[in-house]
């Protein structure tokens, strides 16, 4: 399979930079898988797990937070507000944020904070998700 080049980076970091052949991650209406010579588009990240094959077989696997991914030319670049991997993630610390937003969407809120509450908890929830599913 030929290989593409990916970037994955926050603000803090940069969580991937390198050749790949695949790489998968979430949309708002489900996941998309990237390859080489795909179409050049503009796609919102919604957040979720994260899955780079790289070109010796291997996975590489994360957590994304919302952001942007702009494929063009054979390269994928990836901007986040949140990349972890899975050993990275902090399994209280994701608990409490998730009880944190779940609380607050039990307030009245202006649709801003709501929608604001809404992501917090989907990353809370995938983040949890992704540390159970590989067993770190």
């Amino acid at each position: 399979m030929d290989p593409l080049f990916l970037k994955v980076i926050t603000f803090e970091r940069e969580f991937y930079f390198d050749k790949c052949t695949q790489v998968v991650f979430t949309m708002e209406d489900g996941e998309v898988a990237i390859q080489a010579h795909h179409e050049n588009m503009l796609f919102a990240v919604d957040p979720g797990e994260i899955r780079v094959a790289k070109a010796d077989g291997s996975i590489e696997r994360g957590v994304l937070g919302t952001g942007f991914a702009y494929v063009m030319n054979n390269r994928v670049i990836i901007m986040v507000d949140t990349a972890e991997h899975p050993d990275e993630i902090d399994m209280v610390r994701a608990e409490r944020a998730r009880l944190r937003a779940q609380e607050q969407l039990r307030q009245k809120q202006s649709i801003a904070e709501y929608y604001h509450t809404q992501i917090s908890m989907a990353k809370a929830i995938s983040r949890m998700k992704v540390r159970k599913k590989y067993k770190i």
